[in-house]
């Protein structure tokens, strides 16, 4: 059921928050030895929660909008004493003296942790396996990888094992393992939510966002976490509207732009692409007309953002020494030779060759380029966004290439696991709002995924068109559940 239906049977006393968090707890029990999609599991904390929920209920309290509602957070978000490793050994003991702002803001409208959840290193990955702690498998065929970084909160509700879970999204962490894993994936504007408690991958390109069953269950969560914050200065000021009453608006009359370039990929499947389209005369058939549009740079976003991304990680972990907090190599024969060893013993393959690529594109004589020559490109590629929001109201495209991988099939090969985000992540880019949501099956029962894109800050529009296409295509009619049972 939805956020809005379980918030329903709350208020009548037809369940209480207990048995809603007991009923989770109970399937993270059942299904986690196959799946592992947590990290940790904050079962004390999530029943004291709900009892305090409760006994307020029965006192006749007013309560927050998601009070009682069960979520699982990923594990780079701060959380006030509860660890927060980002899958990685470096951080592995590591646990924060604060609350970021996003998950402060859930707590206060009443939503209850369930725990953290597993992610590739440093969100650095496309298909949860560069976890310091063990890859994450995806709940509709265990063989398979959930996507990533943020899979293990697209895998948590997907299994059934929360509803809803917050993600990060950089170059399409949220909406890719969205896609593989059969669920909804928001990544809001760049500002719109904080990132004040996330742990910094690519400053300019992160940004927090909710994995749902429906649309309108993550505008449920966005809802609560969108909005200024002073501790963030990249989060924006502007007003937040209403994305619920959004959701029922009619569309008729919009206009929907199908970006050539991403219909001409040589590694696009056919599956995936007969689904997207199925997904674009549905939407015709809702009154929407349908436009062909060109953004010439789409396809140069991920030459660009595999510069940009790395030299800003870079900088970012360079925090890592081994001195103030984090993994610290015994070594002690000098402050260098410790620091080094701690780096090399406390981060995976991936991060390192993200440091590596990132420190080369910052260094002296080829700053100019490659990071400045990205940079240009990046503004190009806004520009063609710019253009095609003059003509249509929102993009649509495949959100991945292909369905859910093979576990261990591109481990070796990093190439060919960037490629997973190529369609995603031009709107990181260019800082635009996106949706991934179920638009069908491939002939192995694995989900497909259609993305959104909408014009800055017009989240609304873009819940909008998503929630009136589920609620009539009614693509998601079954879940992955039997393939979970040991």
């Amino acid at each position: 059921m939805a956020i809005a239906e379980w918030r329903k049977q709350l208020e009548l006393g037809e369940v209480s928050a207990r048995e809603l968090v007991d009923q989770k707890l109970s399937r993270i029990a059942e299904v986690e030895n196959s799946l592992h999609a947590f990290l940790v599991v904050t079962a004390d904390r999530a029943r004291a929660e709900a009892d305090r929920i409760d006994e307020a209920r029965a006192a006749g309290e007013v309560l927050p909008p998601l009070a009682g509602i069960p979520l699982a957070i990923k594990d780079n978000l701060c959380t006030k004493g509860v660890k927060t490793t980002c899958s990685s050994r470096m951080l592995k003991n590591f646990v924060p003296p604060y609350e970021s702002t996003v998950t402060e803001r859930l707590w206060k409208s009443g939503a209850v942790l369930l725990g953290k959840t597993n992610l590739d290193e440093f969100a650095m990955g496309s298909s949860t396996e560069t976890s310091a702690f063990g890859a994450t498998s995806n709940p509709w065929n265990l063989k398979m990888v959930p996507g990533g970084s943020s899979g293990g909160s697209a895998a948590a509700v997907a299994s059934g094992e929360c509803l809803a879970s917050l993600g990060s999204d950089t170059g399409g962490s949220i909406r890719q393992p969205a896609s593989f894993c059969g669920v909804v994936g928001l990544k809001p504007t760049y500002g719109r939510v904080s990132r004040w408690g996330l742990v910094a991958f690519a400053s300019s390109l992160d940004q927090v966002g909710p994995f749902a069953n429906t649309v309108a269950d993550a505008a449920e969560v966005l809802q609560v976490i969108a909005g200024a914050d002073h501790r963030d200065s990249t989060c924006l000021e502007a007003p937040v509207p209403n994305y619920i009453e959004a959701l029922s608006q009619p569309v008729t009359g919009l206009r929907i732009g199908l970006i050539k370039e991403c219909f001409d990929q040589q590694g696009l499947s056919s599956a995936v692409k007969d689904s997207v389209m199925n997904a674009a005369s549905h939407l015709q058939k809702l009154g929407i007309e349908l436009v062909e549009v060109s953004c010439p740079r789409f396809n140069d976003g991920i030459a660009t953002y595999y510069v940009i991304a790395p030299s800003e990680a870079s900088a970012n972990l360079a925090r890592y020494d081994g001195v103030k907090y984090g993994y610290r190599s015994e070594d002690k024969d000098s402050l260098l030779s410790m620091t080094a060893r701690s780096r090399a013993e406390g981060f995976g393959s991936e991060v390192q060759r993200r440091i590596l690529i990132g420190t080369y594109a910052l260094s002296a004589g080829y700053v100019d380029a490659y990071y400045k020559k990205a940079q240009q490109v990046r503004t190009l590629i806004r520009r063609d966004f710019d253009n095609a929001f003059q003509k249509v109201d929102l993009l649509l495209t495949p959100t991945s290439p292909s369905t859910a991988f093979a576990s261990g099939a591109h481990l070796n090969d990093p190439l060919s696991m960037y490629i997973s985000d190529l369609l995603t992540i031009p709107a990181n880019l260019a800082g635009l709002p996106a949706i991934s949501l179920p638009c069908g099956f491939d002939e192995k029962g694995l989900p497909i995924g259609v993305q959104l894109i909408a014009n800055v800050l017009d989240e609304s529009r873009l819940l909008q068109v998503s929630h009136q296409y589920e609620q009539t295509a009614k693509v998601m009619s079954r879940r992955p559940s039997a393939e979970l049972i040991p």
